[in-house]
Parts: structure tokens; C-alpha cells; sequence
């Protein structure tokens, strides 16, 4: 067994906090596959106006942030654990919301929007602050690379299972069902994350003074920037693409074989990226990725229907774990070898997130723009072609970065020790 664990995640040494982090963020991505797919598409069903969505989405992006802020500020106050529990109690709340309004939900969809963005906040807030504290730049790419693999595995049965339960069963009563399976996830997240080590940071709250460290720091500054065009992208295509598929088919378990198929590939993918994609290889990558996603929309804007749509999802599964894995690793090298990167490094994740979230905000009102003034048929196929370009741009921006050698490095572990 341990031969087998070794052969599969190489030359890396595991400790439990790294391996806890993992299982959680599995869980995580397990409870969301299983359940927030399908919000989009039960919304869409009770409201059918593309504008109603995105404005759901938009509250999910507007309160996010601002939590970030809060969520920064309390887990330098308190721990990031802590913060992490209210994450998921948070996602618990939104989706119990959601079950108990009903065929009602769709009158409140800024409530609900405001609701699933307050956990997201505190949930990513916590994880991306422990992935910098766990991870090490020699174990960063086959950490992303090995969590893109669970939460393609969770992508890969999340979806198929939950379209089956409410094709199979009366539409309520399914996504009941579905529901109070991702609760239990959740609770069970909240549970493993009392065995992580307590993670308390020292000093004051210094978020003015990471923001405005991007006039200083030319690798902040870019990799922020490139934050911003990510979101760019993934504010709009985040939700279109389900509720594409629903429309093109008008049946869940349409939706739960996208799921599987995409997943499937994007699971081999991640596998690949994290094991084989070093250092020297991440900005090449990058560039291929993006070129990859943004020929990827030729796909679907001039035809809809489910078999594009399939291939579109094989396509951006192959392109995501290219891009995402060696991006996110050099955003956390460039944090690690950032001014007082020990002890600023929550105010490193909440401006990062809030550049990234700025994007997505962009990208909706965007979308509600070219929805209202061209109309759904002209409007959509534009705001796609320009929003798209997003993750194409971000290798022009982090080609510049030059981070230290790695004898010169100051990774967390050694500004910790300091």
C-alpha cells in the first residue's frame, strides 16, 4: 500500500495537517457538486430569464468579498479553523434556506445570492490561508494538482447522482434528498477540521497596507491583475454553461452526464498537471491553457445544444488543469516571497480574493448589459467572446514575474521560523 501511495503522489511527504486539508476540501467539493449545480437550474425553472440568474450570481460575488474583509480580520484575530467551521456552517445554513423556501426560492434570490456568498467567503477565505500555511513551493503544484483530482472525482459522481435521484423521483422531494446529503458533507467537513492544528496569527490587521503594496511590488501587482481577468471569465461562464445544458435538453440527468463526462477528463488531467507540470514548465502551460479555454467558445456560441456542449466541457476540462494548477502555485510563490509574507499572509489572500471577485462583479454587470440592451439572442454570443478572453490574458501579465532562486527563496516555513 504505502508502495502504491508513493508511485501515485511521487516523491512528496504527506503530513497530516496537508492530508486533512485535502479531505476537507473534498468533502467540500462533494457537497457543492452534489447540490449547488443544480441551485442554478432550480432557479432557472421557477424564474426562465437569464437576467434573474445573474443577478443571483451577482449577490453571491458582492457579498463574497466582503466577507473576505471580515473573515481576514477574524482569522488574525482568532484562527483560521475557526474561520474555516463558519464557512461550512455558512454553506449548511444556505442550502437548509434554499429547502425550506421551496417553490418560493425564486423570489429571493438576493437573499439567497447573499447567503451562499457569506460562505463562500469564509470558506475559501480559510482554505487558501492554509493551503499558503501547510503547502511548501516544493509541494504546492502536487497539492492544487491532487485537489483538482478530488474535486473531479466529486464532479464526476455529484452530478450523475444527484440528476438520477431527481429524475427518479418527484422534482421537491429530490432536491430534498440532495440537499440534506450535502449538509451531512458539510457537518462532517466541520467535524475532521477539530483535528487540524490550531492556526492563530499574531498582529494587526493590515489590509491597506497589502493593497497598496502593489505600487511597490511589480509580482503583486501583476499577479492581482491576473486575478482580476480570471474572474472575468468565471463570473458569467460559471453559471451560463448549467443553465445552457438545461435549456438545450431541459432534463437534470443531461446535467449530471456533463458533469461526469467533463470531470472524468478534468480528473485525469489534474492527475497529470500536478504530478508532471514543474516549475520551470508553469508559464508555458499557462499560455496553453488560456489558448486552449478561449477556442473552446467557438463551440457553443453560433449552435446550442447538448452534443457542443459536451464537447465544450471535454475541451475546458483538459484546458482548467493546465492553467489553474501551475497559476495557483506561482500565485502562492509570489505571496511566500512578498513583503512580511509570515505575517500579512491573510491580508495577501483577502486582496487577492477581492481582485478576483471584482472580475467576476465586472463580468455579470457585463452580462446584464448585453442581456438588456442587445437582447438574450445578439447579446450573449458578444459579452461571451470578450469575457472569455480572461484566462487567455493572464499569461501575458505573469510572464513578467521574477521570483528569487531557490537557494534565495523565503518560503512561510523559513519567515516562521524568523
Amino acid at each position: 500500500m504505502k508502495r502504491f501511495l508513493q508511485v501515485l503522489v511521487g516523491d512528496i511527504e504527506l503530513n497530516r495537517d496537508l492530508s486533512l486539508l485535502l479531505l476537507i476540501g473534498g468533502l467540500y467539493s462533494l457537497g457543492i457538486a452534489l447540490s449547488n449545480t443544480f441551485v442554478n437550474v432550480y432557479l432557472w425553472k421557477q424564474s426562465g430569464e437569464y437576467v434573474d440568474i445573474a443577478l443571483y450570481n451577482l449577490a453571491v460575488v458582492v457579498l463574497q468579498p466582503l466577507t473576505f474583509i471580515l473573515a481576514g480580520r477574524w482569522a488574525k484575530k482568532i484562527d483560521r479553523v475557526v474561520v474555516l467551521r463558519l464557512g461550512v456552517i455558512s454553506l449548511s445554513v444556505f442550502f437548509t434556506t434554499v429547502l425550506i423556501m421551496g417553490e418560493n426560492a425564486g423570489k429571493y434570490l438576493l437573499i439567497l445570492g447573499g447567503l451562499l456568498g457569506i460562505g463562500y467567503g469564509f470558506y475559501w477565505l480559510s482554505f487558501n490561508v492554509l493551503t499558503f500555511e501547510i503547502t511548501e513551493p516544493e509541494t504546492r503544484d502536487f497539492f492544487n494538482g491532487f485537489l483538482g483530482i478530488l474535486t473531479s472525482f466529486a464532479g464526476m459522481i455529484g452530478p450523475i447522482g444527484a440528476g438520477f435521484i431527481i429524475t427518479h423521483m418527484d422534482k421537491l422531494t429530490g432536491y430534498r434528498v440532495i440537499f440534506a446529503i450535502s449538509l451531512g458533507l458539510f457537518l462532517l467537513a466541520v467535524v475532521l477540521s477539530f483535528f487540524l492544528n490550531r492556526r492563530s496569527a499574531e498582529g494587526g490587521y493590515h489590509l491597506k497596507d497589502i493593497w497598496h503594496l502593489r505600487k511597490k511590488d511589480r509580482n503583486w501587482k501583476s499577479i492581482l491583475h491576473a486575478h482580476f481577468f480570471q474572474g472575468l471569465r468565471e463570473g458569467t461562464f460559471i453559471f451560463l454553461i448549467v443553465v445552457w445544458i438545461y435549456v438545450a435538453t431541459g432534463s437534470e440527468l443531461a446535467l449530471g452526464t456533463y458533469g461526469l463526462v467533463a470531470s472524468a477528463v478534468a480528473f485525469v488531467c489534474y492527475y497529470l498537471t500536478g504530478r508532471f507540470i514543474k516549475p520551470g514548465l508553469r508559464k508555458r502551460a499557462i499560455l496553453i491553457g488560456g489558448l486552449i479555454l478561449y477556442a473552446a467558445i467557438f463551440l457553443i456560441i453560433f449552435e446550442l445544444n447538448f452534443t457542443l456542449l459536451l464537447t465544450y466541457g471535454v475541451v475546458v476540462s483538459i484546458a482548467y488543469p493546465l492553467l489553474l494548477v501551475p497559476y495557483v502555485s506561482l500565485t502562492y510563490d509570489v505571496i511566500g516571497n512578498g513583503w512580511k509574507a509570515a505575517e500579512m499572509r491573510v491580508e495577501y489572500i483577502v486582496v487577492r480574493e477581492l481582485f478576483t471577485n471584482f472580475g467576476r462583479i465586472v463580468s455579470i454587470l457585463m452580462f446584464i448589459g448585453a442581456v438588456l440592451l442587445l437582447g438574450e439572442k445578439t447579446g450573449i454570443p458578444i459579452v461571451l467572446l470578450i469575457l472569455g478572453a480572461g484566462h487567455t490574458i493572464i499569461y501575458w501579465i505573469v510572464k513578467g514575474i521574477d521570483l528569487p532562486g531557490a537557494a534565495n527563496k523565503e518560503t512561510f516555513t523559513v519567515l516562521k521560523k524568523r
